[in-house]
């Protein structure tokens, strides 16, 4: 039996173009020993991807969860963006717990950082901004490198909002994460706090830049005059 097919996917890969694919493949670094090891391509842009999705909002949720399990980026990214466009356009709390839910139950899908940066703070952030948030500390602390992206980016939403209660407190407990990936992570949602409260920022980075990994260091302090990024960094 053949597998079956959306005629989204017969779109998505009719226009596939090799050489993206194949830039796209080293630049999320699906080769060999990469964190994206084994993951396939299809050579589509962003831009393309949001400009589907927007188009075929509508789609059923079966038919989202189908393309969130797809074995190409391009279409679990797509996937997860119409999760991203549902959970804007609904009113209705029923619909976003949904949204939520399938979201956190398709984790081992969301499998590089930019599936995660591009969705995660407009469904996690964004549904946790009024609730619970004490699941996130459980996710910071997983074994798995993009559960603990997603715990840390739900932040941005947060941040944007002007609520920093929970930036530093994550923030100090992934101080010692071995991933370089989760120092750029951090040092970005220290960066934007920054831009909120830069008072708070100085005050965690007079704690603890001594022991930040340098990534982290470089990209919380971005925003900081140059006089303060030199000492920060001289120290």
């Amino acid at each position: 039996m053949n597998k079956k097919i959306l005629p989204i996917q017969q779109e998505l890969r009719s226009l596939a173009d090799p050489e993206i694919a194949k830039k796209s493949r080293m630049y999320m670094r699906a080769y060999e020993g990469g964190y994206g090891e084994g993951d396939c391509f299809l050579g589509l842009r962003v831009p393309f991807i949001r400009k589907t999705a927007k188009e075929h909002i509508d789609i059923s949720f079966e038919d989202t969860i189908f393309l969130i399990k797809s074995k190409f980026h391009e279409e679990r990214m797509l996937g997860l963006i119409l999760l991203v466009y549902k959970y804007q356009k609904t009113k209705i709390e029923k619909e976003h717990i949904k949204i939520y839910k399938i979201y956190i139950k398709h984790f081992k899908y969301i499998n590089n950082w930019d599936l995660v940066d591009i969705t995660c703070p407009h469904i996690i952030g964004k549904h946790l901004m009024n609730r619970d948030r004490s699941i996130l500390y459980d996710w910071i602390k997983s074994k798995d490198l993009w559960t603990r992206r997603i715990g840390m980016l739900a932040n941005w939403w947060f941040v944007r909002k002007g609520d920093l209660k929970d930036v530093f407190n994550m923030a100090k407990i992934l101080l010692h994460d071995d991933h370089d990936l989760m120092h750029k992570a951090v040092g970005w949602m220290l960066r934007e706090a920054g831009k909120k409260d830069q008072a708070k920022l100085e005050k965690f980075l007079n704690t603890h830049c001594k022991k930040m990994p340098r990534v982290m260091l470089r990209y919380s302090i971005e925003k900081l005059p140059p006089k303060k990024r030199k000492d920060y960094l001289k120290r």
